[in-house]
């Protein structure tokens, strides 16, 4: 069975708490190597390698079935037969799941919009995705649909 959306979006939110800390490791050892002084320079580097960072975390615990928000909220991620994902399952979802972010921040790009704007713009379309997943009879993200993933509720362990 499917999680509820509110539980897939405070999972959500929860990942992207911690994804802070990992950002900021990755960040600061990006700067210590690279030897940058402003935080503007070397801009497009950082966000390449953040994405890789970041395609390393998920894959890796996508593949193991679970990230530590997913276990907190008691959601598993797995192939449509419920196996767990493979490395190239997870790699697709992890590239699939930018849908997220690539259409506001897209935007912004092309349009030159300011960071307040931006940040409207992206709140919007995430809230539109989060809810377009009602519209899929499992009740799915969309780009699980298409990765060949799905989202289920795993058991919590009483101890």
């Amino acid at each position: 069975m499917a999680p509820g959306l509110s539980r897939r979006m405070a999972c959500w939110l929860y990942e992207g708490l911690l994804l802070f800390g990992v950002c900021f490791i990755a960040g600061y050892l990006f700067g210590t190597l690279s030897q940058t002084r402003n935080a503007l320079d070397n801009r497009n580097a950082l966000q390449a390698f953040l994405f890789v960072v970041f395609g390393i975390y998920f894959v890796w615990f996508w593949s193991k079935g679970q990230t530590l928000a997913m276990k907190t909220w008691h959601i598993r991620v797995a192939d449509r037969q419920g196996k767990p994902l493979t490395q190239f399952r997870a790699f697709v979802r992890y590239v699939l799941s930018w849908i997220w972010f690539i259409p506001p921040l897209l935007g912004a790009s092309l349009f030159g919009l300011p960071g307040a704007e931006v940040v409207v713009i992206a709140i919007g379309w995430i809230a539109i995705w989060a809810l377009l997943s009602r519209f899929h009879p499992e009740r799915q993200f969309w780009h699980d649909v298409w990765a060949g993933t799905r989202l289920v509720s795993s058991a919590p362990v009483n101890r």
